[in-house]
């Protein structure tokens, strides 16, 4: 296998290339990316690092026509910005790399998506793949990964799409350290409850799924599939885990959703009529910090043979010991 790995230089994608170098029957892997950072850089003799943007179509031929798979994780992932440059980075890209592909023959295409396409401010639980998607998404983000999704599904080239659920472990520059910095602002608050319940998944499961995608047989190609960790968790005590592990103390005071809900959508308002720059709160970040969200991911086990091996607890402090090594301070 001769493999293109877009987004290498990222959490998923360093991580993904950890593991592609281990297996015997991956020949070559190029590497892509932006900007390549030394706590997520691999040198080894598989691994070609070339970097460039993947909405220049010339780039996106050069590096498929080396190749006979890709996996793309690349994507521009925020709650906020201008939707041209979320076109330009998840849905362009998509196209010049299916193009390619098609003009190549890839063997398979795996491509990672989003399960924020299936937020609609409301508890949801135990979501299927199928189940319909809102009709109107939630943010530039999520739109542009589904249309990134159906201009897989329209080719010709065998394919796998994940859809993996908020990213967890050693190499996390996102997700975790982003609470880290609004606990360290003041800014992080329990909203509503505290007790939604959500799933949360290892990024090494995740590059399990990945692997098994690859190897995947016919009849378990051209299919979308959830992953997490297939372990619902109270999302404020994995939080409060996170923090106390740094020696910080999370507030036990609650403010009400319906509360911060208001004041996120005046923020989004405020932010359109004026300078357009992220607001300290979105709509969408108030709704995955207070509602609870599960995936159903029985199809990834029936089709791919997918099995969690690395539970929460493992992924935060997995991800705690790195974050101190290389992100602290």
């Amino acid at each position: 296998m001769k493999i293109l790995l877009t987004g290498a230089t990222g959490f998923l994608g360093f991580r993904t290339l950890e593991k592609l170098i281990g297996i015997h029957n991956i020949s070559k892997i190029i590497a892509t990316g932006r900007v390549l950072k030394k706590t997520h850089k691999i040198n080894h003799p598989k691994a070609t690092y070339i970097l460039g943007d993947l909405t220049d179509k010339k780039f996106v031929q050069q590096l498929v026509a080396q190749v006979d798979y890709i996996i793309h994780t690349a994507a521009l992932s925020s709650p906020w910005g201008k939707y041209e440059e979320f076109r330009d980075a998840n849905l362009i890209s998509q196209i010049n790399l299916i193009e390619a592909a098609t003009q190549n023959r890839i063997h398979k295409f795996i491509f990672i998506s989003t399960p924020s396409l299936y937020f609609n401010s409301l508890h949801r639980f135990n979501i299927k793949e199928s189940d319909p998607l809102p009709r109107k998404f939630i943010n530039a983000y999520a739109e542009t990964k589904r249309l990134a999704e159906i201009e897989l599904e329209k080719s010709t080239i065998p394919y796998i799409i994940f859809r993996p659920r908020a990213l967890t472990g050693r190499g996390d520059t996102v997700i975790m350290p982003r609470l880290i910095r609004a606990f360290d602002e003041g800014k992080l608050k329990i909203i509503g409850t505290g007790k939604n319940i959500v799933d949360l998944t290892s990024v090494a499961n995740v590059v399990d799924a990945i692997i098994l995608g690859l190897n995947a047989t016919s009849e378990a190609t051209n299919e979308i599939y959830n992953i997490s960790n297939d372990e619902p968790v109270y999302l404020w005590e994995k939080i409060d885990l996170v923090l106390k592990l740094l020696n910080k103390n999370l507030s036990p005071k609650k403010v009400p959703y319906q509360v911060v809900n208001t004041l996120a959508h005046f923020l989004e308002w405020k932010s359109i009529l004026t300078n357009r720059k992220e607001p300290a709160l979105t709509i969408y970040s108030a709704g995955t910090l207070a509602k609870s969200f599960t995936m159903d991911i029985s199809k990834a086990k029936t089709l791919l043979g997918f099995k969690p091996k690395i539970n929460t607890d493992e992924a935060i402090y997995e991800f705690i010991n790195w974050y101190i090594e290389n992100e602290k301070g």
